[in-house]
């Protein structure tokens, strides 16, 4: 028989305070008691890097945080268990007695404490899963999704784009029309041989992935800069940008370097499409002069990677105070494209969520599937903090080596 998690029993909560009853306890602080880390191996998506893809590499990893009434939440991070383990050996001590319905609370005490050993990368991968279960919990706790807790939803449904890699033309033709089968009506392409071989390749790629989706179907371009030695710069990002243009490509991603800020407004100046970058930040000092300098079109922080939804939120309302526009990356599992789902919700101006295809850790962990309506669009979940139930079987399976 399959077992499931998720939904738990809801804690209920007293008014204006951040103390719960739960029934025999009386009135007191929902602590947390322990943390469990889940690695996902055996399906891992290619990536597209150079070094090569290994389905049974461990990129993806699940966080249980647990408290003192059993109440679990679950986060998830982009990156190795190992890495999230060695990051809990250093931020447990400050775990300790902490109150599970304060994400913000929690998240703000363990970046700020762990400057000196861990300031960003994978200590803030692994805050970022923390933080997405204390608002599973905070959720399930008052019987609220985490869109409502964010703030408030503005939407009940999002376009999701496809999220896939370039391959040779007819190879991306028939992925891109396995897409269009499964509803989506935005898709991205990246990394591949895009920017790799010679500008010939790079249109023939884009004119093949236009002609096979048609022109009412959104297209978005991911030259994946951030990978290692990326040898291009500015001009070479405005003369593909143009190129991009002429075939109706709704944002150009990664162009450059991720530290190259200097380059990336110039190219935003100038190109005649969007840009965007942001996925390889963390932290929301990080992007502060992306968004204050105007470097971008789009800013894209990874829940997973940032710090977690309460980092995303404070990213997302400084990008929304400077007319940026926010869209998660979401290379991901089930509980991130969650998390990313509640975020799109609680935001003034939100138009998609990514959704990368296929998709092993989104559709083969949960027990009720993701499903795209007629018009393409995702609805956003309306149960109890990230509202998604998730298939422990088969988590299971997926966490051993074979």
């Amino acid at each position: 028989m399959r077992r499931v998690f998720g939904g738990q029993r809801a804690v209920g909560s007293q008014k204006g305070s951040t103390w719960v009853r739960t029934p025999g306890t009386g009135d007191r602080p929902l602590k947390i008691s322990h943390i469990r880390t889940i690695p996902l191996i055996g399906k891992t998506p290619d990536g597209g890097w150079a070094q090569g893809f290994d389905p049974n590499e461990n990129l993806h990893t699940l966080v249980e945080v647990h408290t003192d009434e059993g109440l679990v939440g679950r986060g998830s991070c982009y990156t190795s268990q190992a890495l999230v383990e060695a990051s809990l050996s250093l931020v447990r001590p400050y775990l300790a007695g902490e109150n599970a319905l304060e994400p913000e609370c929690v998240s703000e005490k363990l970046l700020q404490s762990t400057f000196w050993q861990g300031r960003g990368g994978a200590v803030a991968h692994a805050v970022s899963g923390i933080d997405i279960a204390l608002w599973d919990i905070l959720g399930q706790a008052t019987g609220q999704p985490i869109g409502r807790l964010l703030g408030g939803c503005y939407r009940d449904r999002i376009k999701p784009y496809g999220s896939l890699l370039f391959a040779e033309p007819e190879m991306l033709r028939r992925s891109l029309e396995a897409a269009m089968e499964r509803g989506f009506r935005a898709l991205k392409i990246g990394w591949g041989d895009f920017g790799r071989v010679d500008r010939k390749l790079d249109e023939r790629l884009v004119k093949t992935a236009r002609d096979a989706v048609g022109p009412d179907v959104e297209i978005m371009v991911d030259a994946g800069g951030s990978e290692q030695f990326w040898p291009h710069g500015y001009k070479w990002g405005i003369e593909t940008a143009r190129m991009l243009a002429d075939y109706a490509i709704t944002w150009f991603e990664e162009a450059l370097p991720p530290d190259d800020i200097e380059g990336y407004k110039r190219l935003r100046e100038h190109a005649p499409l969007p840009i965007s970058t942001g996925e390889v930040l963390t932290r929301r000092q990080s992007f502060m002069p992306w968004i204050e300098q105007g470097a971008v079109d789009i800013i894209q922080p990874d829940s997973t990677k940032c710090g977690g939804l309460s980092e995303a939120r404070r990213i997302a309302w400084m990008a929304y105070d400077h007319n940026i526009q926010l869209v998660s990356h979401g290379w991901n599992t089930a509980v991130g494209l969650a998390a990313d789902l509640h975020l799109a919700a609680a935001m003034p101006v939100a138009r998609y969520v990514e959704y990368i295809t296929p998709a092993p850790y989104i559709d083969e962990i949960v027990a009720e599937p993701f499903v795209l309506d007629a018009d393409g669009m995702l609805a956003i979940p309306t149960g109890p903090g990230l509202g998604i139930t998730l298939d422990t079987d088969a988590i299971e399976a997926m966490s051993k080596r074979h």
